[in-house]
């Protein structure tokens, strides 16, 4: 799967495990600095002291680079996500370029331990990040690191050198495809954690948030905040006439209305049956009136079920609370209790929770049954 057709959560999570390799980032430069030193030390050799500190410099700018994208995750928008992959992919190439050139320096000295030395490193670093799950960044940092080394390998007059270039670049192609099929099953197992987290927080028929989602955003709002509940009249006599089946497309459309009323201010969410939630945060008794009148009034707009026009109502509560201390099944409660005013007085109409008060309809009322006439 291409990293570029990812949602950005999926995205946001492969970044996650990217950069959850702390351990073996710190374990690889410090064996490569602590290599690098000892070949330098043996060899006396000032190529080997050069690319050693540049090993040291690049692996302590992988480990910032590392802590910093831990402390400031949570605040990370998707377009900082896609910079952060460039960095790791950056300093990955960067370290596979240093080991590279270690190994290039150690056959131009002819140094055998410094070259399998360099070889075990090599294969440890290729090995190690075959399982971070960018295979852009996998496969460029391995081709840098191992392309000088095949080309030395190349230049040597002997023919095991000529035979270990070919089986470097056979372990280059196997990485490529372990690197894509580990990305391609660490996205699926990520998207099978999303849809496992939408279905506990999302309606299975109108796909609204449900009502442990509605509980979950109404818990972290501020306050003040408005609650509506929403319930529908007449629609068990949809069922009971044409079906559950268009019972269930008439809840859909429903939903949708609904949604359609809040726009990009608040959230919409199905509680069971024909009842629903709206939640308004920071919404005043201004606010809320015109919110509540507003989805009656789409709810009173005839539906279109299987070409047939069909016409309910709805009625509403609604509670605006600044209490902070309030349980959220307290207010619940009474956005509830204050939508059975409503439909005790005739249906079609609102109610406030603190004095259930009736709130005249400025829509026509409808008789207990849905009014039909063919679409068109």
């Amino acid at each position: 799967m291409a990293m570029h057709r990812l949602d950005s959560e999926t995205r946001r999570e492969l970044a996650h495990l990217l950069y959850s390799s702390m351990p073996l980032v710190g374990t690889i430069s410090a064996a490569a600095v602590v290599i690098g030193t000892v070949m330098a030390w043996v060899a006396w050799d000032p190529g080997y002291a050069v690319i050693t500190a540049v090993l040291l410099v690049i692996g302590a700018f992988r480990v910032v680079k590392l802590l910093m994208f831990a402390a400031r995750f949570e605040r990370l928008d998707h377009d900082d996500i896609i910079r952060w992959e460039l960095f790791y992919g950056i300093g990955a190439a960067a370290f596979g370029l240093a080991v590279g050139a270690l190994s290039v320096r150690a056959f131009q000295l002819g140094d055998s331990p410094g070259i399998w030395m360099c070889f075990g490193l090599s294969m440890a670093f290729c090995v190690g990040i075959v399982s971070r799950v960018s295979p852009w960044i996998v496969m460029t940092s391995s081709a840098v690191l191992l392309i000088p080394t095949v080309i030395a390998c190349l230049v040597q007059p002997e023919p095991v050198y000529r035979m270990g270039a070919g089986m470097v670049v056979l372990f280059w192609i196997t990485l490529r495809g372990t690197s894509y099929r580990l990305t391609a099953a660490f996205t699926e197992r990520i998207m099978a954690q999303q849809a496992l987290v939408r279905q506990a927080h999302q309606d299975f028929l109108t796909k609204l948030p449900n009502r442990a989602a509605f509980i979950a955003e109404l818990s972290g709002c501020d306050r003040p905040v408005a609650i509506i509940a929403v319930d529908l009249d007449g629609f068990k006599l949809v069922n009971d006439r044409f079906g559950h089946q268009a019972g269930d497309e008439l809840l859909c459309q429903v939903g949708a209305r609904l949604q359609d009323c809040l726009g990009d201010t608040g959230i919409a969410a199905r509680f069971g049956g024909d009842e629903f939630m709206l939640l308004l945060p920071r919404g005043g008794r201004d606010a809320a009136l015109a919110l509540a009148e507003s989805a009656v009034a789409a709810l009173a707009e005839p539906f279109t079920l299987a070409g047939t026009r069909v016409q309910i109502g709805a009625s509403a509560g609604i509670l605006v609370t600044d209490d902070r201390q309030a349980e959220t099944e307290a207010l619940l409660d009474q956005a509830d209790r204050a939508l059975y005013a409503a439909k005790r007085a005739g249906g079609q109409r609102c109610c406030w929770a603190d004095a259930e008060i009736s709130v005249s309809s400025a829509w026509t009322h409808y008789d207990a049954v849905p009014a039909l006439s063919p679409a068109g």
